[in-house]
């Protein structure tokens, strides 16, 4: 993308695939331009999902559109909750935490990362695969 984009279409930016899904960041710095967020539509597949991790320095929203699954937060020791559509979770910075789909189809979330910087540094992971825009994961 030569220029900074108002209008994003999925085609239009780079898909990182990783053996649990697939993430498009529709807006990042790279894409937009933005300093203070990043969002994203996150794909996990039946039965897959991220380890536990976290984000050092940066809260992190997930909203589910689609799908069912699991969410750990790690503040008070590890809990899980189930996630369905419409569920919001929000994810304090430097909390461990993980996400599982539990269901048949795949889990879609919405991301958003405040400030942006856990993008890139999926991006830089050697599991990662990044696909050009347009171009569609095999199957």
């Amino acid at each position: 993308m030569s220029k900074l984009a108002r209008f994003v279409r999925p085609a239009d930016v780079e898909t990182q695939v990783f053996d649990w899904g697939t993430i498009k960041w529709l807006s990042e710095p790279r894409v937009t331009g933005t300093e203070r967020f990043t969002m994203g539509v996150v794909l996990l597949q039946p039965g897959k999902g991220h380890a536990r991790h976290n984000h050092p320095g940066t809260e992190e929203i997930l909203y589910v559109v689609s799908g069912q699954g699991k969410q750990m937060i790690d503040i008070d020791g590890e809990q899980w909750e189930p996630l369905s559509a419409g569920d919001m979770i929000h994810i304090p910075a430097d909390i461990f935490h993980a996400t599982v789909n539990s269901g048949w189809e795949p889990l879609k979330l919405i991301a958003v990362y405040s400030p942006p910087g856990p993008e890139a540094l999926l991006r830089a992971m050697p599991e990662c695969r990044v696909l050009a825009p347009g171009e569609l994961p095999e199957t």
